[in-house]
């Protein structure tokens, strides 16, 4: 990740809002992330919500009862060993901040990422792996896509580990996605 990133012209440090994404320094100071191990054992919920807002559809989506709130208001939390990274709780979040890693590969790491954009993708696409503040970190493949109940589309991205934790968007040529 860029040493820039999330830091002003003056080298001064930044608010999310002020620079229209959340850096990952902001997310590891907020919330407590999966260790490595837990990661390659297979797919697993990340959930970059640092909002203290009245909002609940994760865990409510959530048959494995990984995603806790101790309040309505509170910053969701995930029990890492009950997490099956089935991804239901992705297309639940209206704030588009879950994400599953799936480092277990030994190739490269499936990302799914929620996607709203339209056409969607198909299977197969190629693209650039974009980071939190839309830059192009890498290339991705489509693997998986899947309508959520709630309409929004999950992707499955494959694309190299090292990206795994910053990937968090793709552009699709437009040749494409039709």
């Amino acid at each position: 990740m860029s040493p820039e990133m999330g830091r002003g012209k003056e080298g001064m440090k930044k608010e999310p809002r002020e620079i229209g994404y959340l850096p990952f320094e902001v997310i590891k100071e907020k919330i407590t992330l999966p260790s490595k191990e837990r990661m390659e054992k297979g797919g697993v919920a990340i959930i970059e919500c640092v909002e203290s807002i009245p909002c609940d559809p994760c865990v409510e989506s959530c048959n494995s009862e990984a995603i806790i709130k101790e309040d309505l208001t509170s910053l969701p939390r995930v029990d890492y060993e009950k997490c099956t990274g089935c991804a239901l709780c992705v297309d639940s979040c209206p704030g588009l901040c879950i994400f599953i890693v799936d480092c277990s590969r030994e190739d490269k790491a499936l990302v799914y990422i929620p996607y709203e954009m339209l056409p969607a993708p198909q299977k197969g696409d190629r693209g650039d792996a974009l980071d939190r503040a839309g830059k192009k970190i890498g290339s991705m493949e489509v693997a998986k896509v899947r309508k959520g109940e709630r309409g929004t589309t999950v992707l499955g991205i494959l694309v190299e580990k090292d990206l795994a934790m910053d990937v968090r968007a793709v552009k699709i040529p437009e040749s494409s996605n039709g």
